[in-house]
């Protein structure tokens, strides 16, 4: 810094700032520091003459980062000044909010206050209104404690301005709870009565179930005397029967015999026809198939030819069409023959003919 002050002096700490945010308001420094270090001639033959260039150089670079650092200095003096005022500004808004609060605390007690007992009135008015709801599932024993509950409510100056609302519900509730009663008491003595009369049915139905069962018990020992009597003589009648059957039925069965070993002579001389005749049928089968075959495989050997035939001839018009371009655009005939065969041959990479 002392070579710096021998150069030139820098701006007071007191008038810095307002030099620094002032249009050219270095301009006065700058112009001292440019006579200090121009109207020297240059002596560029000695080391001596050199070095004093340099320094000269040297010294207007110190100055430069002297003042470019004060510079600096006033930029942070700024950039503390928001921080500052920031923190005061919270400070008092900390504060202000706190003696805001209080000085509203009287009332916000107040009020919190008021909310609860309203809302402890409101909750007593919901708990009355909620018993009337939702009976109709309900027995009368139920109905009768829902009833007991409500008119345990005790409606005086205590409920304070909702008084005549508590009336209004509490009247209102037993309304509807009583009404609930009186039908479901209709309602549970309509299913006794019911219940009642599905009972006696019942009786009746068993003393009439146990009489049939008397009644054809009795009509069933009769039945099985007479089927034993009908099953004795129709025991007898068939075994008469039988050895008539039996008789008869040695005869069919001779007949029966004879007659079965006709047809099986008849069948196996069929049998020994019909495979005659398979055996010939198969040896034709087997000889057109073999015809066919051989006409199938000459008719695709035709149509593998006809299509190898097609496929050269196409494959020459698109080979004589691309000639003919080469030749119009120039190409000689030889050239362009030879530049076909080889694309055409895949051996010119890039290039492909589209078929």
């Amino acid at each position: 810094m002392n070579e710096v002050l021998e150069l030139t002096e820098l701006p007071p700490a007191e008038t810095a700032l307002q030099i620094y945010q002032t249009a050219n308001g270095l301009d006065p420094y700058i112009e001292r520091i440019r006579q200090e270090v121009t109207g020297h001639e240059p002596d560029l033959k000695t080391k001596k003459g050199r070095d004093a260039i340099a320094s000269r150089a040297f010294k207007v670079r110190k100055i430069k980062t002297a003042l470019d650092g004060l510079g600096k200095e006033q930029v942070d003096r700024l950039k503390e000044i928001p921080k500052l005022i920031d923190a005061e500004r919270k400070r008092m808004r900390d504060e202000l909010d706190a003696l805001a609060d209080e000085v509203r605390k009287p009332l916000t007690e107040w009020e919190e206050a008021e909310a609860n007992r309203i809302a402890m009135h409101r909750n007593g008015l919901e708990s009355m209104a909620s018993q009337a709801r939702e009976v109709g599932d309900l027995n009368s024993d139920a109905l009768r404690l829902r009833i007991e509950s409500v008119e345990a409510e005790v409606i005086g100056e205590s409920w304070e301005e909702f008084e005549a609302e508590a009336h209004r519900v509490k009247a209102k509730a037993l309304e509807i709870l009583n009404t609930a009663l009186a039908e479901r008491q209709k309602h549970e003595a309509e299913q006794a009565e019911l219940a009642e009369l599905r009972r006696k049915q019942a009786e009746q139905e068993q003393k009439d179930r146990e009489a049939e069962i008397a009644r054809q018990a009795a009509e069933k020992a009769r039945a099985d005397a007479e089927a034993k009597a009908q099953a004795e003589r129709d025991a007898a009648a068939k075994r008469e029967a039988d050895g008539k059957a039996a008789q008869a039925k040695a005869e069919q069965d001779a007949k029966d015999a004879a007659e079965r070993q006709r047809r099986a002579e008849e069948q196996a001389e069929a049998e020994r026809l019909a495979s005659i005749a398979r055996a010939e049928q198969a040896a034709e089968a087997a000889r057109q198939a073999e015809i066919k075959r051989q006409a199938d495989e000459k008719a695709a050997e035709e149509a593998e030819q006809r299509k190898r035939e097609a496929d050269i001839a196409h494959k020459a018009s698109i080979n004589n069409a691309a000639l003919a371009a080469f030749i119009e655009n120039g190409l000689p005939d030889e050239c362009a023959k030879q530049a076909v065969i080889l694309i055409a041959k895949g051996l010119i990479p890039a290039v492909k003919i589209q078929y």
